[in-house]
């Protein structure tokens, strides 16, 4: 059972034609939510892998409308958004997620007599992963790529990354999106502008709805 939303009744996407957003902001906005959930820029061996990888490192409940954090992925590395800068240590991102997803399947397959990542328990996806994290994987199959680096630098990165920056993790989180062009005033603490969310007090659930219904 999932836990009940901390913003009830708030949808960021309220916001699309109010003076919060401007042009260039639904735009961009529209944009996301359009994203294929289609391989563009992975094969469809590298879609599964990354997939599943997706799902463990920011599950997600079947309420609702899941993010599809491969499709997002996807499109990042097919547009090529890096980051500005390129560790020396570490391969080009796209290079890095090519090799990373090959690594990662198959040490999936030298651990559990030859299976998938794809198709491992959520229990075995994480032991590997959390091998990985500890940099407790070697061998040919990394070889040009530092696992420990990978998981630092590219999966922690990009995955969270790329749901935070979903209307659907805005509305969870009651964040009015980009704030060009209102702007935010009250900046202290636990102070809101009117066209804030309101956070859900508990016991106060129903009043927070009907405040969130009116947010813009």
């Amino acid at each position: 059972m999932s836990e009940p939303p901390r913003y009830p009744g708030y949808d960021v996407l309220a916001k699309r034609d109010t003076p919060s957003w401007n042009a260039k902001t639904r735009e961009v906005i529209e944009q996301r939510l359009a994203t294929p959930n289609v391989p563009r820029f992975f094969s469809a061996e590298e879609w599964a892998i990354a997939d599943a990888l997706c799902r463990r490192i920011l599950p997600q409940t079947d309420d609702g409308d899941p993010v599809s954090l491969v499709a997002l992925l996807d499109a990042k590395l097919l547009a090529d958004h890096g980051d500005g800068f390129r560790e020396a240590s570490m391969p080009y991102m796209r290079d890095a997620w090519r090799l990373g997803l090959v690594a990662i399947d198959g040490e999936a397959k030298a651990r559990h007599d030859g299976r998938d990542f794809a198709v491992l328990t959520d229990r075995e996806r994480d032991a590997l992963l959390r091998s990985m994290q500890a940099g407790e994987v070697s061998g040919k199959r990394w070889s040009g790529l530092d696992a420990k680096a990978f998981f630092a630098r590219r999966i922690l990165v990009d995955v969270p990354a790329l749901y935070y920056a979903h209307p659907n993790a805005w509305n969870e989180i009651g964040f009015g999106g980009p704030a060009s062009p209102r702007g935010y005033l009250r900046l202290g603490g636990d102070r809101l502008d009117p066209w804030e969310a309101v956070e859900a007090e508990p016991g106060q659930e129903r009043a927070a709805e009907r405040e969130n219904h009116h947010v813009v």
